[in-house]
């Protein structure tokens, strides 16, 4: 039986921002951001390259503290790292020496989860991933795309409350990109995780997002369910992808405060 703080640790954190700017010191990226994303939803991220997508993520992780305004989780300011939320970047940042189970248990070691325990939880997750038979393989001997798998499953084994993705598939081929989106899609159900989706794919922002953010221009806009690629054509889907290509041709990069 689950009890009421295992409940609490899998259920998906509230993020927001409020009037944040972030950045460097002197050199803020964006500014006066307002954004709330709900517990649970995936909320895609899109903007032009350089508008500041990474730094929102890793100011939403805790990395980077925000230069003004407040960041928050459940109500609470972000102030560092925390195990309830993960980072999975493009490059998979796997640990070489170490086999795919052994970099899946990895973050589970890190937070005091008992040998066997962590043991079964990665094996568990390996096998949702479909790499129940690469578990003792080190990394260089699969593909980039199974590589991506275990990264995945290595993020979500920790049990996330939020997951903050900066564009996990972008140096993946169309097809295997495409089966990671639906992967992506099947591996998240019953987790409750929030996740934060970073891409420069308009399409791929509309499979997999239940809102799209536009960075830079402080609109939100509700994707069309259902999920699925045959709504891919549906006439709110298409107009969707004309709005959101039409925002990005049309909005300049954030101005640098003085």
């Amino acid at each position: 039986m689950t009890n009421s703080s295992e409940r609490a640790r899998t259920s998906g954190a509230v993020l927001a921002l409020h009037d944040a700017v972030l950045g460097h010191p002197g050199a803020p990226v964006l500014d006066g951001v307002a954004l709330d994303v709900a517990a649970g939803e995936v909320l895609a991220v899109v903007g032009p390259s350089g508008c500041g997508k990474s730094t929102l993520l890793r100011t939403l992780a805790g990395l980077l503290p925000p230069l003004a305004g407040r960041v928050t989780q459940d109500g609470e300011p972000v102030r560092a790292p925390s195990a309830e939320r993960t980072l999975v970047f493009q490059e998979d940042a796997l640990l070489p020496w170490r086999s795919l189970r052994a970099n899946v248990e990895l973050p589970l070691a890190i937070q005091g989860v008992p040998r066997a325990e962590r043991r079964a939880r990665a094996q568990t997750w390996l096998g949702r991933v479909g790499l129940d038979a690469h578990a003792v393989k080190l990394p260089h001997r699969v593909s980039g795309g199974q590589r991506q798998r275990a990264q995945l499953a290595r993020a979500l084994a920790g049990r996330p409350r939020a997951v903050l993705m900066d564009e996990p598939f972008g140096a993946l081929d169309a097809q295997t990109r495409a089966g990671m989106q639906q992967l992506l899609v099947e591996v998240l159900g019953g987790t409750g995780a929030t996740v934060v989706f970073v891409t420069h794919d308009v399409d791929e922002a509309l499979f997999l997002a239940d809102r799209v953010a536009l960075l830079g221009t402080g609109r939100v806009l509700a994707v069309p369910r259902p999920r699925e690629r045959e709504a891919h054509d549906d006439p709110a889907t298409t107009a969707l992808r004309r709005e959101v290509l039409a925002s990005l041709g049309d909005t300049p990069l954030p101005a640098e405060r003085p």
